[in-house]
């Protein structure tokens, strides 16, 4: 199976994710002349192989400013708390491609991911509880966002960190040894074959990261083979 290799990282302009969400909390102490409604933070990773250049609307309010591609996303953004639609449509043009409703509670961060491919898309929202890792570490999560792929294992120089994920499968934030290079591999569970690679990538300690696999294993152009990306959640 040929294989995709792309970096993508996100880089989060805070110390610390927790910092945000003090923030947050603050905003919410304001007196009752400066109502400020209840907020949360959301993140976005496109992971539809395929699909068109996007616009993203929370509601009637665009969030991006460049179109958001394939393998890209958005850094945490504020949406106001309740039940939003999310309404996507081709970049530049009120063609709206897909919508679907969230709920988010206040003072909570999120990663929303649109998935699938176009003529299916779907979204997948988790729920971000990130802590500071432990000195000398940094902390990762995985999550599974191949549509046909068998169950995957996520392994980091050879050794297998997350066993056994179905399609929009995820692991909690776990801790690995922090400025280290790294391997990353995702095999389908149980064999050695070998889905998608990532090669000489630095996981600093300190820093919170996600690790994606996504594309078809059905793919019939190199644009759309499985893949490995990462973000940075948080750093601090």
């Amino acid at each position: 199976m040929k294989t995709n290799i792309i970096v993508q990282r996100k880089l989060t302009p805070i110390a610390g994710i927790m910092c945000l969400v003090l923030l947050l909390s603050s905003c919410l102490k304001d007196n009752t002349t400066n109502y400020a409604p209840p907020v949360a933070l959301v993140s976005f990773f496109q992971a539809s192989p395929d699909e068109t250049a996007l616009d993203l609307y929370f509601n009637n309010n665009r969030v991006n400013i460049s179109p958001i591609n394939y393998g890209t996303g958005l850094d945490y953004f504020r949406a106001y708390a309740g039940v939003r639609t999310a309404n996507f449509y081709t970049y530049g043009v009120m063609n709206q491609i897909f919508s679907d409703t969230l709920t988010i509670k206040p003072n909570n961060v999120y990663s929303l991911f649109l998935t699938n491919k176009p003529s299916k898309p779907e979204l997948v929202l988790l729920n971000d509880t990130i802590n500071q890792p432990a000195p000398n570490m940094a902390s990762v999560r995985f999550v599974d966002l191949s549509p046909d792929a068998p169950n995957v294992d996520l392994v980091l120089n050879n050794n297998t960190e997350v066993a056994n994920k179905t399609y929009k499968g995820f692991s909690s934030f776990l801790p690995v040894t922090g400025n280290t290079t790294y391997n990353i591999q995702v095999k389908q569970t149980g064999t050695s074959t070998v889905l998608a690679t990532l090669s000489g990538v630095t996981l600093n300690s300190n820093l919170v990261y996600t690790i994606i696999f996504s594309g078809l294993v059905s793919g019939t152009t190199t644009a759309d083979q499985p893949a490995i990306y990462y973000v940075t959640n948080a750093y601090y």
